[in-house]
């Protein structure tokens, strides 16, 4: 299970980090962030779906045809744990690359999303306080760490959970001889 685990973690974490990473650089940083997250969160089901693969693989090849529930669920923890771990040790290197300068350029597209949708006076200061604290917070890895790896981990246990309540029927995508 451990190999599974290390493989299928593995590559979903590369896919990940690799599309997010190739997407900010082709979109040169961009201007709406809700897209970015939104295609950020989709590249990321997408290479989760390896939980559901692997979690099928295990089930016919190794155990039969039938899995547990628990056996499922702590098989997709694991490659969720793992790409988890993947994504975050790929952003820092991303970010370290890019002289971190992700906070700034979030933060600006922010405010200028704001002001563009008219915001002004007092709540445009607002907004801009509260980006300048995220800048300073993100500029922390005691924060900035666990805020990424929680970026993707839910993703994974959603997935996980999904698949081990599919799959622990062995009559839904059973082995084939």
């Amino acid at each position: 299970m451990k190999k599974i685990i290390l493989t299928y973690g593995a590559v979903s974490g590369i896919v990940i980090i690799g599309s997010c990473i190739i997407s900010a650089y082709l979109a040169g940083r961009a201007e709406e962030p809700r897209f970015s997250q939104l295609g950020g969160y989709l590249v990321m089901v997408v290479a989760l779906s390896c939980i559901f693969v692997a979690i099928k693989r295990y089930r016919d090849r190794e155990l039969g045809g039938v899995i547990k529930f628990g056996t499922a669920t702590l098989l997709g923890l694991g490659i969720t744990a793992v790409a988890s771990v993947a994504y975050v040790v790929g952003w820092e290197v991303n970010l370290s690359l890019t002289d971190y300068a992700f906070a700034d350029d979030y933060a600006r597209s922010i405010i200028a999303g704001k002001e563009a949708a008219g915001m002004s006076g007092a709540e445009l200061e607002a907004e801009i306080a509260a980006m300048e604290k995220f800048k300073r917070q993100y500029a922390n890895p005691v924060f900035r760490l666990p805020v990424t790896f929680l970026e993707i981990f839910p993703v994974g246990l959603l997935i996980t959970l999904i698949s081990a309540a599919v799959l622990r029927n062995s009559k839904i995508l059973p082995a084939r001889g």
